[in-house]
């Protein structure tokens, strides 16, 4: 699934690292669980991916992801900085070492494991397509002759691509899920392909989309913590292993049922 990215991106992101700390996340090391050293990881994630990571109403970075790498963090004692640049930003300072690792939503698939190592799943998503509510489309035989969006480098853009050949439907890309839904809305393209549990969020928080069809099949995927494929095995090690004991202790549950949980 994964689109490859140009080296010229990967040169702006260094900028883009060097101007993003005051968004950043930093958390300092713990004597609990594991082997904190005195290096920093940057792990670098998306921007606007509720229930993920995105901002609160607090101004505060916050989501799943966040909450279960600081969770694991404190577990095994290491330092980090998380960076919030965007999927693809995030994905583009990974492979030009910007980054020692990212956590943002990010499908384990085939074709990323041949660039990436990744961390045992964390959490199992797949895709789904959303229309503005009230909307005419029904379903992907709607399509035919019409504009849908999708996120760049995403297991849903990787959804439409596959169907559009089929249903006779163009696709327009963006960078953040927040651009793309208001697209959607605005009537510029007539639907989105999007991680369900993302929509589902989103579709609970009022935001005017509406799910009207499912992907559990072919676009089923894990989510997992990514380093570049040989590099920063020790961080990879201890993610997985703060991620099996807070999964035991309750830690994990907790973090998930935060945000997912109708309230």
């Amino acid at each position: 699934m994964k689109k490859f990215l140009s080296v010229a991106l990967a040169a702006v992101m260094m900028l883009s690292l060097a101007a993003c700390g005051s968004s950043s996340n930093k958390a300092e090391s713990s004597s609990e669980g594991g082997s904190a050293s005195d290096k920093t990881y940057i792990i670098a994630t998306d921007t606007t991916f509720a229930p993920f990571e995105f901002t609160n109403d607090k101004n505060e970075f916050v989501g799943i992801d966040v909450d279960i790498l600081a969770a694991i963090a404190k577990d095994q004692g290491f330092k980090y900085d998380l960076q919030s640049l965007g999927f693809d930003a995030a994905v583009a300072a990974l492979e030009s070492g910007q980054a020692d690792g990212t956590i943002a939503g990010m499908s384990i698939t085939e074709e990323r494991q041949k660039k990436y190592d990744f961390s045992e799943a964390y959490y199992d998503s797949y895709v789904c397509m959303a229309v503005k509510k009230g909307s005419s489309i029904k379903g992907y035989a709607d399509l035919k002759g019409k504009k849908v969006a999708a996120k760049t480098g995403t297991q849903g853009a990787d959804c439409a691509e596959s169907l559009k050949d089929k249903y006779g439907f163009d696709i327009t890309y963006f960078d953040d899920s927040a651009t793309m839904y208001q697209d959607v809305k605005t009537g510029n393209t007539v639907a989105c392909f999007e991680d369900q549990p993302v929509m589902a969020y989103g579709v609970s928080q009022g935001n005017g989309l509406e799910i009207v069809a499912e992907e559990k099949d072919n676009f089923s995927t894990p989510y997992g913590f990514a380093v570049l494929k040989g590099q920063n095995a020790d961080l990879l090690k201890m993610f997985n292993e703060g991620l099996k004991n807070i999964k035991a202790n309750g830690t994990y549950d907790e973090i998930v049922a935060k945000y997912t949980s109708a309230k």
